[in-house]
């Protein structure tokens, strides 16, 4: 989740923390280097999450003391709520806030001092060097505009999700766009723990009716098209103070945009009514409505809480054709990315083991070119497949990337830092001793999907929860048509191409006894 307390968790002499049960009122924990401590949290719960870092560092007298830590949306049992540290780095997805209020867990403090060992310190500096003295060549705009820095170009070719996905372009894109942020309300850039570039916005409002505090940093993309264009919003401010909401009641900033759009559609078509919204008017552009509901939402008060369970579950209970609303796999909202214009990517969606997610999926655009970017020759690649097609050299190179975008989040590494797959190597082995190879790691991705998917298929998912919303079969409602409907056949038969590369059986979807025993991890069958 980026930011500072990963580091010093680490720094605290810990990989990794397992909650187990449930505390009978709330607590946090505190770690400082070996000392370990439950204290009671009773006084915190309710707190935002700017209340709460202010408060335990003063308690522990240290404010260099990082957490990580919930809002009053975790501790309402918001499914999207999610885990903050340093107020602006968030484990945003899949409901890990959620988790941690169930535990009535309020956060994790750690204060660690110790120096970490490195295996070869002349490698490791050298590699430190390299991208020290080239970060600008591969990441300069990440760092002058961020990741708003491509809203205008995706509007432009129809790929810029707009008003709950109906459409692929916006007409106010300019104002939500990079350049706009970086030139009106931004006022500084802020990174995570040891980065050069620096890619993190940091906004300022302080209007009548309008005061956005610059200590939740600012939104990234996702947060902008969530609850920007897929909202009809083109108000730059109050998608910035949408975005100060969720960082300070810990909610996931995409699915919290989503489950507003979705209602504005289930309201437009009439499924929804002033009733049932408590007066709002959810019409999509509502800026005040939209920062209305998002509150709502994290205290779960009228319509906001049947919308704190996701637009999935709202869907079932709305009835009519609202399921047709939610743009949800796996019961997760989709990300701010059309995959009607990457069949690739929408593949990625459907197979992902934590439903529709964009950080282990696949971008067409590499594979369009001729010869193949994104470092796909290095991956044995080389014949070019248009967006559209999901043929099996299209399934191929989605899962050569997928299995390496893994690989990121094994290591703990950032994927805009822009390392080769070599060097990506060379780092493992240089801080941890381990000799190993871009082969050995790609195989490491590639266990870590495989357990996530026998997992899954432990917990009750099956080969069916492998699916698209109905909107991915449409196409866009009006503006330029540069999309193409994914085909339900196409789909299927891609997954039983994928199945079968991983694999995995064709017809459940299940990895078979050999492919665990190949990755060693055999005991996994057990489990099944």
């Amino acid at each position: 989740m980026g930011g500072f307390f990963g580091a010093e968790l680490k720094q605290a002499g810990y990989d990794a923390i397992v909650v187990q049960g449930r505390a009978e009122k709330p607590v946090y924990l505190w770690i400082n280097d070996s000392e370990v401590e439950i204290r009671d949290a009773s006084h915190l719960w309710g707190m935002n999450t700017l209340e709460t870092q202010e408060t335990i560092q003063a308690e522990l007298d240290d404010k260099r003391v990082r957490l990580a830590m919930i809002g009053p949306g975790g501790e309402n049992l918001v499914r999207y709520a999610c885990v903050i540290n340093d107020l602006r780095h968030a484990a945003g997805r899949s409901g890990t806030g959620a988790v941690m209020g169930s535990k009535n867990l309020k956060a994790v403090a750690a204060r660690g001092q110790g120096r970490l060992p490195v295996a070869n310190q002349t490698k490791f500096r050298e590699l430190a060097r390299y991208m020290t003295q080239n970060w600008k060549e591969f990441s300069w705009g990440s760092h002058d505009v961020g990741t708003p820095g491509g809203v205008v170009g995706l509007s432009q070719v129809g790929a810029l999700p707009t008003r709950n996905f109906q459409d692929g372009q916006f007409d106010q894109a300019e104002q939500l766009n990079g350049t706009t942020l970086r030139d009106t309300i931004m006022i500084g850039r802020e990174g995570c723990y040891a980065c050069p570039i620096r890619c993190k916005r940091v906004v300022q409002v302080d209007e009548p009716g309008m005061k956005i505090n610059p200590i939740y940093g600012g939104p990234e993309y996702e947060t902008i098209g969530a609850f920007g264009s897929n909202c009809g919003i083109g108000d730059l401010k109050a998608v910035s103070k949408a975005h100060e909401l969720c960082n300070a009641y810990s909610l996931d900033t995409i699915s919290c945009g989503m489950a507003v759009s979705f209602a504005m559609e289930c309201y437009e078509k009439g499924l929804l009514t002033r009733e049932d919204t408590g007066g709002l008017d959810l019409s999509f552009g509502q800026a005040e409505s939209m920062l209305t509901l998002v509150e709502m939402i994290c205290r779960r008060q009228g319509l906001g809480d049947l919308l704190a369970e996701g637009p999935e579950y709202a869907a079932r209970r709305i009835g009519g054709s609202a399921m047709d609303y939610a743009i949800t796999v796996k019961g997760q909202p989709f990300p701010l990315h059309e995959c009607r214009t990457r069949h690739g990517q929408a593949l990625g969606y459907a197979v992902s083991p934590t439903g529709a997610d964009h950080m282990h999926n696949f971008w067409d655009e590499g594979l369009t070119m001729d010869p193949p970017g994104q470092g796909l020759q290095e991956l044995g690649i080389y014949t070019p497949v248009g967006r559209y097609e999901l043929n099996p050299q299209k399934v191929r190179a989605y899962m050569y990337s997928s299995n390496w975008q893994w690989v990121y989040n094994h290591v703990g590494c950032c994927m805009f830092l822009a390392w080769s797959r070599e060097q990506m190597a060379e780092i493992v082995s240089a801080i941890t001793g381990w000799q190993t190879n871009v082969w050995e790691l790609m195989r490491a991705g590639e266990r870590g999907v495989t357990m996530a998917r026998a997992f899954n298929l432990r917990e009750g998912l099956t080969r069916d929860d492998d699916r698209l919303p109905r909107r991915m079969q449409t196409y866009f409602v009006s503006g330029q048509v540069n999309e193409q409907p994914v085909d339900p056949e196409d789909l299927e038969e891609a997954k039983e191409t994928f199945y079968g590369m991983m694999g995995w059986e064709t017809a459940t979807g299940k990895p078979t006894l050999s492919k665990l025993q190949e990755l060693d991890i055999a005991w996994v069958y057990e489990q099944l």
